[in-house]
């Protein structure tokens, strides 16, 4: 089930950007910003976008709107053409697409790596449980380990999984101790 979830968004993160280089975007464009064509004849309405690839120089209510929305506005332009915004936009689509490949590749090294502790934790688990020791005193086991080597302590050196495991247990065990210590004494550890 795990897996088939893991595809699936592996899936939606890739098909997104395989879907944006498949479309071909303009670096540069005039966007102007204008009022309905019924404005003109005395209605209210919102404002509506209009986007055009013209020069920087041509960037305007001639070239880009009234073209489009002429036979609506006739006789009205210059009523209409000054209640309009234009502006000219240039972009780097290039760096676009090179940030948001390094965000989709991130995410997915994030991904692979989440996968390889889901599947290294069975393994952590297995290995651990079968060479768990129960220790009731850290002082003992730094004398342990400090005065004579013992079986465990080679066990942990000679595996990194023991090692991790090992840690691990003991990282559990002072959860467990702080927590019957906050809740039951209500006391802190130091």
């Amino acid at each position: 089930m795990r897996q088939k979830v893991f595809i699936y968004l592996i899936v939606a993160v890739l098909l997104p950007a395989v879907a944006v280089e498949a479309q071909s975007y303009e670096d540069v464009r005039c966007k102007c910003v204008c009022p309905n064509p019924s404005v003109v004849n005395g209605t209210q309405s919102n404002r509506k976008l209009y986007i055009g690839n013209v020069p920087p120089n041509k960037c305007n209510c001639d070239t880009v709107i009234l073209p489009r929305v002429g036979d609506d506005i006739k006789g009205k332009e210059q009523e209409f053409c000054p209640r309009c915004e234009c502006k000219y936009e240039s972009r780097n689509t290039t760096i676009i697409k090179v940030v948001v490949i390094i965000v989709i590749w991130i995410i997915s090294l994030l991904v692979i790596y989440m996968l390889f502790l889901i599947c290294l934790d069975p393994l952590l688990n297995k290995r651990v449980k079968g060479n768990y020791q129960e220790h009731t005193n850290e002082e003992d086991e730094t004398s342990t380990s400090a005065g004579g080597v013992s079986s465990h302590a080679m066990g942990v050196r000679g595996n990194v999984l023991n090692r991790v495991g090992h840690q691990q247990d003991k990282w559990k065990r002072q959860v467990q101790e702080q927590r019957r210590n906050i809740y039951d004494r209500h006391a802190m550890l130091n």
